[in-house]
């Protein structure tokens, strides 16, 4: 009575092994098919390369624009807020992505003195204007470096600091030379500004010729662009002299200033030159940061142009608005 249950037995056995025949038998004539076997879910397939030729590059690169407002007698206009600023790059407006105003930001001040024979006369004033300057502008968390330039380019004492004593003594310490590196002054400052932090500024006291520089206006203009360094140029004009003197290097000056987006200035006197640094005293405490993200995230365009504009204040079309003119997508070695 037992037999029945035992070929039943065996054709259980039987059948699911002839399926695991017949499957195997068939991949053995269907090499494909083993394509299609299930994956282990935890073995991931291999990422694939993206396309060269269809890769696009994201410029996620945050862009600086430190921004001065003047009403039409020169005076900085403070109160400002964010919804008063319209921003451009190429034309095409931009979200502000941050908003400040600059009094607090820490500033660099690289103070950059003409000690050629031209302006030997007018050194000692310029060395005690350039002091009282600095114990007037200089904070705790500010830090400032003197330069000399004649033919050489030289940093009185290394480093840039907040202290007051040792920022005197790099005054006192410049000395006459014979030509003029106004361009290698500016391109080696602006050169070691560039790595700093928070708000950077080139004051040069000159008067404005070039006579000796191994790099030439445009190289000196790009370095203090991509420094993001705001110029100020004290033009020292001796009234005797100022008849028949060469006024190509002034240009330049007053070209690089508006440029970077700070100012030029003219002195004639001692008076003249404490006002000027004064007035540069009062906008650097008064200036705002607008910053955003490029919404143009490709660009053949090497530089791209900023614009800023103020609306929604009383007088707003009668300000003046200075920044910088633009940076470089790609920067120079």
């Amino acid at each position: 009575m037992r037999k029945p249950a035992t070929i039943l037995l065996l054709i259980g056995l039987l059948v699911p092994m002839c399926g695991l025949w017949a499957q195997q038998d068939s991949l053995r004539q269907n090499p494909a098919q083993q394509n299609y076997a299930p994956q282990n879910p935890a073995q991931k397939a291999p990422a694939q390369e993206p396309d060269p030729a269809t890769t696009i590059r994201v410029d996620v690169k945050l862009v600086n624009v430190f921004v001065t407002v003047t009403d039409t007698h020169g005076a900085p206009i403070g109160g400002l807020t964010k919804e008063n600023f319209i921003l451009k790059e190429d034309d095409r407006e931009q979200t502000i992505k941050i908003f400040d105003r600059e009094s607090a930001l820490p500033l660099s001040i690289a103070l950059a003195i003409d000690t050629s024979l031209s302006t030997r006369h007018d050194l000692p004033l310029e060395q005690a204007s350039a002091k009282r300057f600095a114990h007037d502008i200089v904070r705790p968390v500010d830090a400032l470096s003197v330069y000399g330039f004649s033919e050489t380019v030289y940093e009185s004492h290394a480093g840039y600091t907040p202290d007051l004593k040792r920022i005197d003594e790099s005054i006192d310490h410049i000395r006459v030379g014979a030509a003029t590196a106004l361009y290698d002054a500016i391109y080696v400052v602006s050169r070691a500004l560039d790595h700093r932090k928070g708000r950077k500024v080139i004051v040069l006291i000159t008067d404005g010729g070039d006579t000796f520089s191994k790099v030439d206006y445009t190289q000196a203009v790009r370095a203090a662009v991509e420094a993001e360094a705001l110029v100020y140029s004290i033009i020292i004009v001796p009234i005797e002299n100022s008849a028949g003197r060469e006024t190509g290097g002034e240009h330049a000056l007053i070209q690089l200033s508006e440029d970077t987006g700070g100012k030029y200035y003219y002195a004639t006197s001692a008076a003249q030159l404490d006002e000027a640094f004064h007035k540069i005293s009062d906008e650097l405490r008064t200036q705002y940061l607008l910053a955003y993200y490029p919404s143009q995230h490709t660009s053949f365009s090497e530089f791209r142009r900023i614009g800023v504009q103020v609306v929604g204040a009383p007088d707003a079309a009668a300000y003046k608005v200075r920044h910088r003119a633009g940076y470089y997508t790609v920067k120079s070695e």
